[in-house]
C-alpha cells in the first residue's frame, strides 16, 4: 500500500536549538511546497544558517520535528566555496563532482558520468563557454552561476538557497533572481533561499521568514513589511516592495499567500528564457 502524497515537500515543527547555554533557534516551523519560493531573513546571529543546517540534516535540533516526501533529492547552493588555487580543476570537473556517479565505484575514477544535465543546465545558464577554464578563473558573477547549475544538475525536488548572490553587483543580483525564479516554473521545484537583498527578492517571493532567534513574523511580503516586527529590524520597506510586487498577468493568475498557497499560473507566465537574459545582460556589461 502507497503511503500518501504529502503536499509538502519539507515540513518543520517546533524546532529548538542551543549551543551549550546559548539559545539559537526557539520554536521555528515552517513548510515548503513544490514550486514556492520561501525567503528567509533577518539580522545577523539571528540562527539562518544554524536553521539550514538543522533543515538539510547536518545538526540535530535539541527539539522539534522535521518531515520530508519520501526520496526528497535536495540541491544546496552555499553562500561561497573556498577552492585551493592550486588545485588543477576545471569548471566541468567542478560539476562533474556534483553529480551522482550511474554506476560504479571504478567508474568514479574513470570519470563515469551523465553529462546530459551538466550541458543542459550550463546551457540554459549561458556559462558553458567557462567549462574548461579554471575554476579559480572565473568571476563573482560567473561563480554564483556554477553554484546554481551545481545545485540544478541533479534535478532536485527543493533548492536551498544561502545567499545566492553573495558578491554579484547589482545588475547580475537581478538577474540571478530572475533565472531562480524561472527555475521554480520550469523545474517544478520548492525553493528555501536567505537573503539579505530585501527590495530584489521580494519581487518573486511567496512566503517571507523574518527570523531572529524566534519567527518574528511571516507571510506574504506585504503583509510582513508592514507588521512592526519587521520595521523595528529592518525600517519601513513596504513602499519598495510594493513597488516590486506581481509584474506578471493578474487576470492569469490566482493565488492565495501566507499558509496556505494555490498556484495556477506556474505555465501561464510568460518569462524569457534563461540563456536569452543572459545574453541581454552581457549586452548591457
Amino acid at each position: 500500500m502507497q503511503s500518501p502524497q504529502l503536499n509538502y515537500l519539507l515540513k518543520a515543527e517546533n524546532l529548538t536549538h542551543s549551543f551549550g547555554n546559548t539559545a539559537v533557534l526557539q520554536n521555528i516551523s515552517l513548510q515548503i511546497r513544490p514550486k514556492e519560493i520561501v525567503t528567509l531573513i533577518g539580522p545577523n546571529g539571528a540562527g539562518k544558517s544554524t536553521l539550514l543546517k538543522i533543515l538539510l540534516g547536518l545538526i540535530k535540533p535539541n527539539q522539534g520535528t522535521i518531515s520530508k516526501e519520501p526520496n526528497l533529492k535536495i540541491g544546496f547552493m552555499p553562500q561561497k566555496i573556498q577552492i585551493d588555487p592550486t588545485l588543477p580543476m576545471t569548471v566541468l570537473r567542478f560539476l562533474e563532482l556534483g553529480l551522482r556517479n550511474k554506476s560504479s565505484v571504478f567508474d568514479f575514477f574513470k570519470g563515469g558520468y551523465d553529462s546530459t544535465m551538466i550541458e543542459k543546465t550550463t546551457d540554459e545558464l549561458d556559462i558553458s563557454h567557462l567549462l574548461h577554464k579554471p575554476i579559480q578563473k572565473v568571476s563573482g558573477g560567473e561563480m554564483q552561476r556554477i553554484l546554481l547549475a551545481r545545485a540544478l544538475i541533479r534535478e532536485p525536488d527543493l533548492l536551498v538557497l544561502d545567499e545566492p548572490v553573495q558578491g554579484v553587483d547589482l545588475q547580475g543580483q537581478t538577474e540571478i533572481y530572475n533565472y531562480i525564479n524561472q527555475v521554480r516554473h520550469e523545474h517544478g521545484c520548492g525553493i528555501l533561499m536567505v537573503s539579505h537583498d530585501l527590495h530584489v527578492v521580494m519581487k518573486h517571493t511567496d512566503e517571507v521568514l523574518c527570523l531572529n532567534q524566534h519567527l518574528c513574523c511571516s507571510g506574504h511580503p506585504t503583509s510582513v513589511s508592514q507588521s512592526s516586527e519587521f520595521q523595528a529590524l529592518f525600517g519601513d520597506l513596504s513602499d519598495s516592495i510594493a513597488f516590486y510586487e506581481h509584474h506578471h498577468n493578474e487576470d492569469a493568475c490566482e493565488h492565495t499567500h501566507g499558509h496556505e498557497h494555490s498556484h495556477t499560473c506556474a505555465e501561464q507566465h510568460s518569462e524569457q528564457p534563461i540563456k536569452q537574459k543572459t545574453e541581454q545582460y552581457k549586452e548591457n556589461n
